[in-house]
């Protein structure tokens, strides 16, 4: 039975990246809604309370018995869920003069406490939010404060394993964040670190081999590194019952179609081409909106499945590469919509079909790492993400076949030039943006009204936050110069060079 840390979700931004920190410490970890723990799963050896926007004395706060989990597992509260567990249990939390956020110094530490084992006082970490405790209830004593926190973090008496801190240990800027989580899931949940690539990968291919059976399934590539691990996997799992279907929806990079085929064969995959492009672009015909343009293609690569699976007349599954960040960017616990994902969700029932999602728990990184065990040729394994909808999400307006031809030479030029200057596998993503304006330029002796490109490059670990790439001034000097040169169509070039959040990774 695979161990697990639960992660219960009152709705912050970072909730994901506790997930990750505990996913580095080898350790697996499941995010669910605040309001469903497993109570019956013997597996589970400590719960971890994230972060929420609310204020616990919000009406429309989440809630959760603390009772119900204390003396049974260790608990730990990251912010929201430090001042949940106070305020349930008769403390006060109250509105913070000013709102407590960015780096603040631990002042004081009590590093015999077992969760802030090898941290000493002036550690950095990182602050976020509106309200702190300002009294604890009598069962909890203080263990580190900060200047304007007097209590940063907290644990039960009489040794109960039960703690809060104030601040964010899943943040990179929390200097002894990682610490600190690995003192909770090693040392006090007692994890064994033994989840790892390889043993998810056995434990995956022997729950499909048992969920699928021998069953024929569809799986649908991209071309991108998710699609084609799972592929991979699941051909392991099951050999010659899998049929993948690669579907050219006519807004993919440049000479992509025949490239992906190509590096499909070497990797012995039973893969269907299907060029659907004209009627993609006849379905996206003057449609500008983000949302509808990723519904139109969600359901455009239904209906084309919906076709190729009618040829095969006995599958039953239809198999896709969405991991985390996708499910957790289509709908948050709040309710709110980020923005849809083609592949998240669940399908029509004309499609008779049901899902098969086997990398839906494994962010980028892991699948990467998952993709390596396997043997997936490197060139395949480090390509950057690329969104499901293709240049449709990189061209604001409408989409026409000649935006779609323009914007597939300034991204080649833009790609291969990261490529020669030895950039392309420091960068985590990167595109170029055709924006609906157009400029005023000269080229020789005229004067010109043409588009405008944006070009788009950012780091990052896991996708849930990114800063922007800080490319060389020479390289971007000469990506500029090469498509306004060679572009027909194009006499502006920009840099992006905003962060996710506010932004996010892709404009739409």
């Amino acid at each position: 039975m695979q161990e697990k840390i639960i992660i219960l979700d009152f709705g912050s931004q970072t909730t994901q990246l506790i997930g990750r920190r505990v996913r580095e410490l080898n350790t697996y970890c499941e995010i669910l809604p605040y309001n469903k723990f497993p109570y019956d799963d013997p597996s589970v050896i400590g719960v971890i309370l994230s972060g929420s926007p609310f204020s616990v004395y919000d009406e429309k706060s989440f809630k959760i018995d603390v009772n119900s989990l204390r003396k049974k597992m260790p608990v730990l509260g990251i912010c929201y869920g430090a001042q949940l567990m106070a305020w349930e249990l008769g403390g006060n939390v109250e509105s913070a003069p000013s709102r407590e956020y960015g780096r603040a110094r631990l002042t004081k530490v009590d590093n015999s406490n077992p969760l802030l084992t090898g941290i000493e006082p002036g550690a950095q970490v990182w602050m976020s939010h509106g309200d702190t405790i300002t009294s604890l209830p009598d069962i909890f004593h203080p263990i580190a404060s900060t200047e304007d926190v007097p209590v940063a973090a907290y644990q039960a008496t009489d040794g109960e394993k039960t703690w809060g801190v104030q601040f964010h240990p899943e943040v990179y800027h929390s200097e002894c964040g990682m610490q600190l989580l690995r003192n909770f899931v090693v040392d006090i949940c007692g994890s064994k670190c033994d989840w790892s690539a390889a043993s998810f990968i056995e434990s995956t291919v022997k729950e499909l081999r048992e969920q699928l059976g021998n069953d024929r399934i569809i799986l649908g590539l991209s071309g991108g590194v998710d699609s084609s691990v799972a592929a991979v996997l699941l051909n392991k799992a099951i050999g010659s019952n899998l049929t993948c279907i690669f579907v050219d929806h006519g807004m993919l990079r440049k000479d992509e179609f025949k490239n992906v085929m190509r590096d499909y064969e070497c990797l012995g995959l039973n893969v269907i081409g299907v060029d659907a492009s004209a009627e993609f672009f006849d379905k996206l015909a003057g449609v500008t909106d983000p949302e509808r343009k990723r519904k139109i293609i969600g359901a455009g690569f239904i209906d084309v499945f919906d076709r190729e699976a009618s040829k095969i007349t006995d599958a039953k599954w239809l198999a896709q590469g969405t991991i985390y960040p996708d499910c957790i960017e289509s709908l948050s616990i709040t309710g709110t919509t980020i923005k849809s994902h083609h592949n998240v969700g669940g399908l029509p029932e004309k499609m008779n079909l049901k899902l098969c999602e086997p990398l839906r728990l494994l962010f980028k990184d892991e699948v990467r790492a998952v993709g390596r065990e396997l043997g997936i040729p490197e060139h395949l394994i480090g390509r950057h993400p690329f969104p499901g909808p293709g240049l449709a999400v990189r061209i604001l307006g409408d989409i026409t076949p000649e935006k779609v031809a323009v914007l597939q030479e300034a991204d080649h030029i833009f790609i291969q030039g990261l490529r020669d200057w030895g950039l392309y596998d420091k960068v985590w993503q990167a595109g170029v943006i055709l924006l609906p304006v157009q400029s005023v330029g000269v080229m020789g002796d005229e004067r010109t009204y043409e588009r405008a490109v944006a070009l788009r490059a950012v780091t990052s670990t896991d996708a849930m936050t990114a800063d922007w790439a800080h490319l060389p001034y020479e390289f971007l000097a000469h990506v500029s110069n090469e498509i306004i040169n060679k572009v027909r169509g194009v006499n502006r070039v920009c840099y992006d060079i905003s962060s996710k959040p506010p932004s996010t990774i892709e404009w739409e």
